[in-house]
């Protein structure tokens, strides 16, 4: 700012630039000068001057009210323009709802609840300085949006795609990275078992694929495809000639069927089996209750007191239990479960029992199948496949008894163990459902036929053909 002559009196000219998009200033008017910097009481009197012109509605050339330093104040320039108005917004019905809910949602993101605030007060034909202060979102936010709304419409109130940080790795980089990971470690010539995110990494680099690439990129490659090399499952091939016809006849038990005939309501199936090796460990210290972010404690060392085993009994469709403990397994054992189960109605009177068992040796092969008839002429035994163990529902009562009573295995002797098992056998049959047995013989045709088609370069380790 200088001072200057005119008709005889001093005169402070200043020069100022009103634009178009005004930024608000520290002290608070939608304008900012260029040129000199006024001294402090000079400031205080051209913002008083500016906020005039500002709900004036226009510039014009000429003196200004007296300044604090007692000279007029002189515009020099063009005559300022006026600022830029809103963008006029308008709203179908159908917007104005769709508004409505986006704004008043709790489950709708807070930005999107925003946006759409804004153009409802836009539509309401309010200045952005207003919704700004209504919102209490900065000026530069609400004149975006409302723009965007205005050219666009609803869709303009979505994020547009940036482009962010150019590729450090090429797809061609990405898709080798793939292949070894879906490579055993061993046909690549590492000493692995299996690969890991780090590993794949270093044989990444040390292939030359990537000068440096990171655990946690390679990582997300393998995500993109579900693919993890860290993980394995263990599987075997049918042994038994006649799999498919010996696991059709269980699973036909199981949906109370028997060559193709409904059975009848005095036909029971069960399912019986042994958990071996159930060990009587008596821990050296108590076992602490869990409490407040801590979770149960039991000491590592321990005591042997012995080991016994535990025989059950299921009822597939009755969901009832019956079991015993033996010192060992063996024939009369098993016998002694099944006398125990065959003297009990309604199993005693029943027109026919069928009794599904495993390959084990206190109930393999046809002697013992004749044996059990023998003892009883109105039980039939009927054998799993070969390795099939897991279409033997008991199997499914056993991790129950595992995961609910024997784990973590804190017992003085064997004697608790005997009488935790008998109570929760009463225990789990007051409330027990029968299982949902979803695998059927489709279910078993669709899995021969995979491992078929697995196999098929290797005839002499095929399954056997589903029958007709």
């Amino acid at each position: 700012m200088a001072s200057r002559l005119v008709g005889g009196s001093p005169v402070l000219v200043a020069a100022w630039r009103v634009v178009l998009e005004p930024v608000k200033s520290t002290s608070g008017f939608e304008a900012y000068a260029s040129g000199w910097i006024p001294s402090s009481r000079v400031e205080h009197s051209l913002n008083r001057w500016m906020r005039s012109v500002r709900y004036g509605g226009q510039v014009r050339r000429g003196l200004s009210p007296i300044s604090p330093l007692g000279y007029p104040l002189l515009l020099i320039g063009l005559p300022a323009l006026p600022l830029a108005s809103a963008y006029p917004i308008s709203l179908t019905a159908s917007q104005r709802h769709r508004l409505k809910k986006m704004a008043h949602s709790h489950k709708t993101p807070y930005q999107a609840r925003m946006r759409a605030q804004i153009v409802l007060h836009a539509a309401r034909s309010r200045s952005n300085a207003r919704i700004a202060r209504q919102t209490g979102l900065h000026l530069d936010t609400v004149r975006k949006w409302r723009g965007r709304f205005a050219e666009d419409g609803i869709l303009g109130l979505a994020d547009r795609s940036r482009p962010g940080r150019p590729p450090s790795f090429t797809a061609l980089q990405a898709a080798q990275v793939k292949a070894l990971a879906c490579q055993l470690p061993a046909e690549t010539g590492a000493p692995l078992s299996r690969w890991s995110c780090p590993e794949l990494a270093r044989e990444a680099m040390a292939r030359g694929i990537a000068s440096f690439v990171s655990a946690s990129t390679v990582r997300r490659w393998l995500d993109q495809d579900a693919l993890k090399p860290w993980q394995h499952r263990s599987w075997i091939f049918p042994a038994d000639p006649g799999f498919r016809i010996k696991a059709a006849r269980v699973l036909d038990l199981y949906a109370r069927t028997w060559d193709d005939i409904q059975l009848g309501e005095d036909e029971y199936v069960i399912s019986a089996d042994e958990k071996t090796s159930i060990q009587a460990r008596c821990r050296c210290h108590p076992t602490l209750a869990p409490g407040k972010a801590r979770a149960m404690r039991v000491n590592h060392t321990y005591g042997r007191g012995g080991a016994l085993a535990y025989l059950a009994a299921y009822d597939v469709h009755r969901a009832r239990v019956f079991g015993r403990t033996e010192s060992r397994t063996g024939i009369d054992p098993f016998m002694r479960l099944v006398s125990q189960v065959m003297s009990q109605e309604p199993y005693a009177s029943a027109k026919r029992v069928f009794w599904i068992v495993d390959n084990g040796s206190s109930h393999r092969g046809k002697k013992a199948a004749d044996r059990l008839a023998a003892a009883f002429p109105n039980a039939a035994l009927v054998h799993t496949p070969v390795h099939a163990s897991w279409l033997n529902q008991v199997e499914v009562y056993f991790s129950v008894v595992q995961r609910k009573v024997v784990s973590p295995n804190d017992f003085t002797d064997l004697g608790e163990v005997r009488d935790r098992l008998r109570v929760f056998e009463d225990r789990y049959n007051a409330t027990a459902q029968p299982f949902q047995w979803k695998f059927t013989t489709s279910d078993l045709d669709d899995l021969l036929a995979g491992l078929d088609r697995h196999t098929a370069d290797h005839p002499e380790e095929s399954s056997v053909a589903p029958a007709a």
